[in-house]
């Protein structure tokens, strides 16, 4: 996890939090502040020109009750108002007093610039206003000629009978005011500055303050997530900060304990996983491949690694036979053919799901194993079945025509008779020698057919049966011999190793046509010997050479009957080949023979030595 800049931690947003509030306090204040200050200025200047007007008021309505004769030396009402006006002490440049009478004539003013406006009309609406409802009038506005705000007090001038004899016209500029308001304005701004700026430094203190123990809290989070627990995170005090560290130390022990059992538990399972014979692979609830142990991997060729994440009907080749996993549960288990031209494979696969506690499928687990073996013995043991029935039912349906034709009568038949009686012996000693050779399987299979090895030089031996073949083998068939000279010790049963040579060449006997010639080869290699007996027969087609030593099985099944045989010659023969630690196979050609080959192994010089 990447580490979290300065500006984008929580530390920044609790300064700028901590300093917004500060700044909605400030302005606040500020706003509040402000507006009462200019409130209370303007107030008071109002009040001080209300003052000064009334004060002027005062003397004004006294001159104008003044009676005055025209042989009176004191100066005139004009003369008398204009000294008054100009006695005012206004404190300000801009302001003006302007005396009007009810004619709306000025008749006096302050400015001495401005003399020459005396004797003018005035048609103002607060002075006509003034004149008219015997009121005061106050207004503020914004002055162009002047370029500022003004403020505009006009008093009325009463005499003593009640007549509005004129009006006092005040005007006075409001900069001084708000050039106060603005003063304050900047110094307020100023501390608030100078106040933010103090308390940005403190914010930052006090936001480190808390987010120290959450940072702490974030690495050791990232340490936990790597699965160390060792270390705790550091404990500031008994606030909320102090708690959720108590508890997340806490919470590191918790995880510490079930991290420790998940992972003896996770060994467990991949120990089991690891050293299955079956295969296993576990999938989501979409069919997505999430774990596959090493049997299955060998099983279906793939690495376990590479395959996560595909299609589980895809890996087990099942797209055309099973169209939604949903069906997988129901199926069961079923039976996968993996087979190539070179060798069947058959695996099997069982299914079942995963579910939640809501019986919800989170996923399925499928179990694969190879069957191919145990499908292939299950097939031999049908077909063995087969061919046992099959081979009881023909002597025993020709036992049983022949012996009711003998109870009908044709046992009278002298000539008849020992014919039908000789054909029920043959098939008897047939169906004698077959249930022999099962037992002899039977017993070879449950390994209950001692052997009873011994030392035997195998060139003498092989010279001795082929010698007793030759006193019975018709004329016209040739025995040839390849033999070296010399001696070949081998560790085996005379009696076992004499059946096998029988069954071969008395099998080369039976199929080699009038004429033929059987070689008997003998070869000496450093570690065994190779014998191999060839006929020239009818020879067997490459498809079926690897099945004469199955049971039961006969190339030329109609040819195989009538000379006698019960199709157990050659996997008897096989069978006491591997009990000597040999190996047998058979080459062929249609039409050109075919050859039996077998190996035996040598006894070693140490064993020689010993015996």
């Amino acid at each position: 996890m990447n580490k979290v800049g300065f500006f984008r931690s929580i530390q920044l947003k609790f300064i700028i939090i901590y300093i917004l509030l500060l700044l909605l306090a400030v302005q606040v204040i500020g706003s509040f502040f402000t507006q009462r200050l200019e409130d209370d200025l303007l107030d008071s200047f109002k009040a001080s020109i209300s003052e000064r007007v009334e004060l002027l008021s005062y003397n004004l309505e006294q001159a104008f009750d003044r009676e005055r004769s025209e042989e009176d030396e004191g100066p005139t009402l004009v003369e008398e108002i204009q000294q008054i006006v100009q006695d005012i002490n206004t404190d300000n440049i801009a302001t003006t007093v302007n005396v009007i009478n009810n004619q709306s004539q000025i008749i006096g003013t302050n400015k001495l610039n401005q003399q020459e406006e005396l004797g003018k009309r005035i048609t103002r609406p607060l002075v006509q206003q003034a004149l008219f409802f015997d009121s005061p009038q106050k207004e503020e506005y914004w002055d162009t000629e002047s370029d500022s705000r003004v403020y505009v007090h006009v008093e009325p001038l009463i005499d003593s009978e009640g007549i509005t004899v004129g009006v006092i016209y005040f005007q006075s500029s409001l900069d001084e005011v708000y050039g106060q308001v603005e003063d304050i304005n900047t110094i307020f701004l100023q501390g608030s500055i100078l106040a933010i700026s103090i308390s940005a430094i403190l914010g930052i203190l006090v936001a480190r303050t808390i987010t120290k123990p959450i940072m702490e809290m974030r690495e050791q989070a990232l340490i936990m997530a790597n699965g160390d627990f060792t270390q705790k995170v550091n404990v500031y005090g008994k606030d909320e900060i102090g708690q959720l560290a108590e508890t997340f130390n806490d919470l590191n022990s918790r995880l510490k304990h079930s991290y420790a059992t998940i992972e003896e538990e996770r060994r467990k399972l991949s120990s089991v996983l690891s050293n299955m014979s079956d295969g296993v692979i576990a999938t989501d609830n979409y069919g997505s491949i999430t774990l596959m142990n090493d049997a299955a991997g060998r099983l279906i060729g793939e690495n376990p690694e590479e395959i996560i994440g595909d299609y589980l009907l895809d890996v087990l080749q099942l797209e055309g036979k099973v169209i939604d996993l949903t069906e997988l549960q129901d199926s069961g288990s079923m039976i996968i053919d993996f087979s190539d031209d070179d060798a069947p494979f058959l695996i099997r696969a069982n299914f079942s799901t995963v579910s939640d506690d809501e019986d919800e499928i989170t996923g399925f687990i499928t179990v694969i194993s190879d069957v191919t073996e145990q499908e292939k013995v299950e097939q031999e043991r049908r077909d063995f079945v087969s061919n046992v029935s099959h081979e009881l039912r023909t002597p025993l349906t020709t036992m049983k025509s022949y012996i009711e034709a003998l109870t009908d009568g044709a046992w009278e038949d002298k000539e008849i008779a020992p014919r039908f009686l000789h054909v029920a012996q043959n098939e008897t000693d047939r169906m004698i020698r077959m249930v022999n050779d099962l037992l002899q399987l039977s017993k070879m299979d449950s390994d209950e057919l001692p052997l009873h090895k011994e030392r035997t030089d195998f060139v003498s031996y092989f010279h001795q049966v082929i010698d007793r073949f030759e006193m019975n083998t018709p004329e016209k068939i040739i025995l040839k011999r390849e033999i070296p000279k010399g001696q070949s010790l081998v560790w085996m049963d005379k009696d076992k190793m004499t059946q096998v040579l029988d069954n071969i060449i008395s099998n080369a006997i039976k199929y080699s046509p009038e004429g033929g010639e059987i070689r008997m080869k003998l070869d000496i290699k450093r570690h065994y010997l190779l014998v191999s007996i060839e006929d020239q027969g009818m020879g067997i087609a490459y498809d079926k050479l690897e099945k004469i030593f199955e049971r039961f099985y006969r190339a030329d099944k109609a040819r195989t009957r009538k000379l006698g045989g019960t199709g157990l010659g050659l996997a008897i023969t096989k069978e006491l080949v591997e009990a000597h630690h040999g190996k047998i196979w058979a080459k062929s050609k249609e039409g050109k023979g075919t050859t039996i080959l077998f190996t035996l192994p040598l006894m070693s010089k140490k064993r020689r030595d010993i015996r």
